[in-house]
This record gives C-alpha cells, sequence and structure tokens, in this order.
C-alpha cells in the first residue's frame, strides 16, 4: 500500500514560473507565436505583414509590421502580463472587437524565448528596442511600426522542445497559421520567409481574388458563392460543391467575425446541410465568413481563441443550414452555360469551355464582395432584438415543369419486340421539339447498356445514370411533400416506452419539450433517471423508439437543434425512392429519356443521387477532341 505524500504547504508561485505555465497554454508550437504576433500586427491597423521563419521557426521567428506603432514609454509595459491596450472593463470584455485581448501572449512567449521588440510610433523621431530579459531599452532604426524577435523557442524549457515535429512540419504549422489570417484579411498583404527564402506571398486584393491565391482556383471552380443575413448574423463565402468532396477536412476553413475557429455547432450545420449529397464519408471543402454583433459571441473560452460560444446557438445553427442548404440546392444542370465562341482557325463546332468551369445555378460572383472594416476601428451599432428573424424559414420548395412530370410519369416497360433506336420520332405534344442549346442538358440522343442515357447539348456530349437521376427526383418530391406540415405528424403509442436516461437527458427533455412535440416525439420524465416515449413520428413506424429519443436528446444537448427525425425520416424516403426510380435495363424511348432530362433541370441537388453518387457527367467537343488525339 503507498502511503500518502506528505504535505506541502500553499505557497505563492514565482513569476516566472507562472508565465511559463501561461506560456504552456498559449504556445505550444513555433505556429502558435506567428498566430499571436500576427494578431497583433493586424490589431496595429497593418496593411503589410512580413513573417520570417529559420529552422521552422523554432530557431528564430520574426513579424515584421507597418502598423501603429508603439510608444517608447509604453515598450517594458507591453511585455509585463495582462497589460493590454485592447480592453479596459468588464464590458469591453463581453464584446471584443480585436483579435487579442488578454495581453499576455508576448509576456508569456518571452518566458520560453529570447525576445526583443523595435517599435516606432508615428510621431516618434526614430525607434526603439527593448530586450525582453534584461529589459534595457535603447534607439533603434525603423520606420514606422513593429518588429517581434523571438529566438531560441522552449530553450528554457527543454522537455517542451522535445515534444516539437520535425522542421517541415513546424514550418507547415506556421505557413497555415498565416494562411488562416490571409483568407481572413485579403486587405492585407502576407510573406513568408524561411531561411532566406520566399515560401509564400499573398499581395492585398478582393476577397475572391483572395480565396483562389490562397486555395487555389481548383477551389473556386469546384464551389458555389454564398451569402446569406439573418437578424444580426451575417453569413459569406464559399461553399465546396459536393462532387468535389474530399477524403480530409483539410479544406474546411470558418471564421467569425475574422477569427479563425474550430466549431462544433457550425460544423454539425455544416454537414446537416450536406447530409444527402456526400458520398460514404468524404467531407465538404468551404471557407465561410461569419460576421456577428461581439456581444453575441463568447471568444474568451480557450487559452488559444480557436473556439468560440454562440448566445443563441440554435439560431446560428438553422441560419447556417439553411444558407447553405439554398446555395446546395441549385444544379449545375439547370445552368449550364453557353460555350465561348471560338476562332475560325481552330475549327468548325469545338467548344474551348473545360468541364470544370461550368458555372453554379446560384447567386452571380461578387465582384464587390469585401470583408468587414477591422473589427479595431468599427462602431457596431447594438444587436436588434428581433429573434423571430432568425427562425428557419420553413422547407425551400422548387417548381417542377409539369410538362416534364407528366411524361415521366408515363414511363412504361417497352413491348418484348420494341426496340430503342437513335432516329427521333415526331414529337409528344406536352413535349415540343427544342434545339440542343434550348436545355441545358440538351436532347437526349440514345441509351447505353441499359443504364445510361446519352444527349447532345451546346458543349458536347452528356452522360446521365438514369437510375440516379430518377432516385434523386423521386426523393426531392417525396421529400417536398413530407416537409409542407409545420410539425410532423405523432402516432400515439399502445404501449408507451420508457428507458434509463441520464440526468443531462432529462434536463433536455424537459428544456426541449416543445421542439420534441414538433418532432412527433411525446418524451416526459418519469422519474430522475427515467423517461418515457408517449408518441412518435407517424413518419417512423417501425423506428426504435428509444434509441431514436436518445438521439434526438443528444443532439438537442450538444447543438441546440436535432435533425435525427427528419434523418430517419430521409432515409425512409430515401429507400421508397430508390425502389420507385426506374431500373436499370428498363429501355426507353426518346421522349422519355427526354422528359427525364427535363426534370433534372428542374429538380434541386439533382448533380447527385441520394447517396451522393454523381448523376450526369459533361463531355466537351475538347474532352472529345482530346480522346481521339484531333488537332495534334
Amino acid at each position: 500500500m503507498t502511503a500518502p505524500p506528505a504535505r506541502r504547504p500553499i505557497r505563492e508561485l514565482p513569476d516566472e514560473l507562472v508565465s511559463q505555465i501561461a506560456a504552456g497554454e498559449v504556445v505550444e508550437r513555433p505556429a502558435s507565436v506567428v498566430r499571436e504576433l500576427v494578431d497583433n500586427a493586424l490589431d496595429a491597423g497593418a496593411r503589410a505583414i512580413v513573417v520570417r521563419l529559420a529552422a521552422g521557426g523554432v530557431r528564430s521567428i520574426v513579424v515584421e509590421d507597418d502598423g501603429c506603432g508603439i510608444p517608447m514609454e509604453e515598450l517594458p509595459l507591453a511585455l509585463k502580463r495582462h497589460a493590454t491596450s485592447k480592453i479596459g472593463s468588464l464590458g469591453e470584455l463581453e464584446s471584443v472587437r480585436t483579435m487579442g485581448f488578454r495581453g499576455e501572449a508576448l509576456a508569456a512567449i518571452a518566458s520560453v524565448s529570447e525576445m526583443a521588440i523595435t517599435s516606432r510610433s508615428a510621431d516618434a523621431a526614430h525607434g526603439w528596442r527593448v530586450d525582453a530579459r534584461s529589459g534595457e531599452l535603447q534607439p533603434a532604426a525603423r520606420a514606422q511600426g513593429t518588429t517581434v524577435e523571438v529566438h531560441e523557442l522552449f530553450f528554457s524549457t527543454p522537455a517542451r522542445r522535445k515534444f516539437l515535429k520535425s522542421e517541415a512540419t513546424e514550418l507547415a504549422h506556421a505557413l497555415n497559421a498565416v494562411r488562416r489570417h490571409a483568407l481572413a484579411r485579403p486587405d492585407v498583404g502576407f510573406a513568408v520567409w524561411h531561411e532566406g527564402r520566399a515560401v509564400a506571398q499573398w499581395r492585398a486584393a478582393g476577397a475572391e481574388q483572395r480565396l483562389g491565391d490562397v486555395l487555389g482556383r481548383d477551389f473556386i471552380t469546384a464551389s458555389r458563392p454564398l451569402e446569406a443575413a439573418a437578424g444580426p448574423l451575417q453569413l459569406w463565402g464559399r461553399a465546396g460543391q459536393p462532387e468535389a468532396a474530399r477524403s480530409r477536412t483539410d479544406l474546411q476553413y470558418l471564421f467569425v467575425n475574422g477569427r479563425y475557429v474550430r466549431d462544433r455547432l457550425v460544423s454539425h450545420a455544416v454537414r446537416a446541410a450536406y447530409e444527402d449529397q456526400l458520398h460514404g464519408s468524404k467531407q465538404p471543402a468551404y471557407a465561410l465568413f461569419l460576421q456577428i454583433e461581439p456581444e453575441l459571441v463568447d471568444v474568451n473560452v480557450h487559452p488559444t481563441k480557436i473556439e468560440v460560444r454562440f448566445r443563441d446557438g440554435r439560431a446560428v445553427h438553422q441560419a447556417v443550414q439553411r444558407a447553405l442548404v439554398d446555395t446546395l440546392a441549385g444544379t449545375r444542370a439547370a445552368a449550364v452555360p453557353e460555350p465561348s465562341p471560338e476562332p475560325a482557325a481552330a475549327g468548325p463546332d469545338i467548344a474551348d469551355t473545360p468541364a470544370a468551369a461550368v458555372a453554379p445555378p446560384t447567386a452571380p460572383p461578387r465582384p464587390s464582395w469585401q470583408p468587414p472594416l477591422p473589427l479595431v476601428a468599427r462602431d457596431v451599432a447594438p444587436p436588434s432584438p428581433a429573434p423571430a428573424a432568425w427562425r428557419d424559414p420553413g422547407p425551400r420548395t422548387t417548381p417542377v415543369g409539369s410538362g416534364g412530370l407528366q411524361a415521366w410519369a408515363a414511363l412504361r416497360p417497352p413491348a418484348a419486340a420494341e426496340t430503342v433506336t437513335t432516329e427521333r420520332p415526331a414529337p409528344a405534344p406536352s413535349l415540343p421539339e427544342a434545339a440542343p442549346a434550348a436545355h441545358p442538358l440538351g436532347e437526349a440522343i440514345g441509351q447505353v447498356g441499359g443504364v445510361y442515357v446519352l444527349a447532345r447539348n451546346a458543349h458536347g456530349l452528356v452522360v446521365v445514370d438514369m437510375h440516379a437521376a430518377h432516385e434523386r427526383i423521386v426523393y426531392e418530391r417525396l421529400k417536398q411533400a413530407a416537409s409542407s406540415a409545420a410539425a410532423l405528424p405523432a402516432q400515439p403509442l399502445l404501449l408507451p416506452v420508457s428507458f434509463a436516461a441520464t440526468a443531462a437527458e432529462v434536463a433536455t427533455a424537459e428544456a426541449e419539450r416543445d421542439s420534441l412535440l414538433a418532432l412527433g416525439l411525446d418524451v416526459a420524465p418519469l422519474s430522475a433517471s427515467t423517461l418515457v416515449v408517449r408518441s412518435r413520428p407517424a413518419a417512423l413506424p417501425d423506428a426504435d423508439v428509444a434509441e431514436l429519443a436518445r438521439s434526438v436528446l443528444a443532439e438537442f444537448e450538444q447543438t441546440g437543434a436535432s435533425r435525427a427525425v427528419e434523418r430517419s425520416r430521409d432515409e425512409l424516403l430515401a429507400t421508397m425512392a430508390c425502389h420507385g426510380a426506374v431500373r436499370a435495363n428498363r429501355r426507353l424511348t426518346l421522349p422519355e429519356m427526354d422528359a427525364l432530362l427535363r426534370q433534372m433541370e428542374a429538380t434541386e441537388r439533382a448533380d447527385t443521387c441520394n447517396h451522393g453518387r454523381p448523376t450526369w457527367r459533361q463531355l466537351t467537343m475538347k474532352e472529345l477532341d482530346a480522346l481521339f488525339l484531333r488537332g495534334r
């Protein structure tokens, strides 16, 4: 048996040890130092920031800016713990408008490195340099702005240094930290140097240009612009198209009031918006910028300021999810652009627009889109107390052409002797003949293997997976019908189902009773540790009501909202749509194929089936020419 440890007296820790403990929370690796110093540069109004690194930032980090600078008499004070110019009262702490606000970053960094600051304010005749360890202050040559030098990171805490990764890995983390700042502030120029060599540079530009410069033009091509407003919340950015989803989450960026954060609530809303458009475990790509009144978000919940807490999390969740749902609802099939005209010398009828350049059917690009003004310089009006503007406006509906529906509803299996021909019959009265350019997906010309419909349009050849496409059409119609009611119909249980519950589940069931009833679930406490379910959604007759209730309560507890019932309902509708869609090896006539194309153009999310697989592909004339080596 181990003897209890001897009692040690309570004593006050020395200042140096206190600073090193604080540094353990703030400074994880060189990238943490880069992030904090760039935050300070942006708060100082810098328009150009240069980061110079050596050995991935372990041996040296130098951050230079052209901001307002620090007066000579304030330089020694800047190195003290909890000394800052950014807040001065509890009210300012509850409405932070700057990137930094705690006043501990410089002191924490100085406690685990050799640090010096050189700065010159606008009214100073020259700059001043202060050594963080000795406190010595001496004149220095410098233009207006500040230079922070950090050398030999963790030299005083060698155990921490052992946990750092390779030089290349640390450089990658530091570069990613600057990349996030560059995305949030396109009006500021950034440059990163490593061992005297430039590794990244982003000049001040418009927001759309900066997104392309940082994330690549492929991201711009494979994403859709997004812009929405709900009460005191504004959201803009770009959402990746479902077919451009990735296996990793490395292309997911969320900014709240210009600050890069990782937020489970917003991530849940994003995933819910993409739910039935992603295949398998694919991850969507996005860059979202959320602007909200500072009083409605708490940024002081994590030592590294990487997390935030919203005052009304449910409203934010609904606003983000609705904005993304509306953005993703459009289909490329409804907006295939006309091909650019070719010079005569390029040959006849050869389109020069690559398939990846097809524009999504959403709002036009925003050349005038600019980021919000720097938070340090904004005068933000008090938030409007209008919670009704934040509420979910309800299901989005898109009218579908009746001619297409009637023609497709008339699908029938061909007679035994019937064959499919590519020679067009006389058009049906409800489906007038159209030139290939009259419809984005063109006109059907045949069927291959009993699976694919071929069509020709102004760009070249369109290949459609007829089962996947019709499955999406049927699924969207079923969802539209199921979502028409304000609340889901409930079916009382003949025998109520009780189950053991945690204290958190019981509390959530009581707090969210009205929301649960709107989902068709009557869940109530039976005791301090038991819940009882008295009704279930009528659309889910075979659901395990106890597991369904647990899932709904868990989502309410974590995010303030739940799609568990809707998700279960959609899974049922997806199964119905799969069984109700036209099957493979079903021979279709040309009018039936055309009816399918017209419905695809009028159906939301028609680019993918319910399981996230693509429903159609465009082969341009340029791509067809390349297959046959034409023009070489």
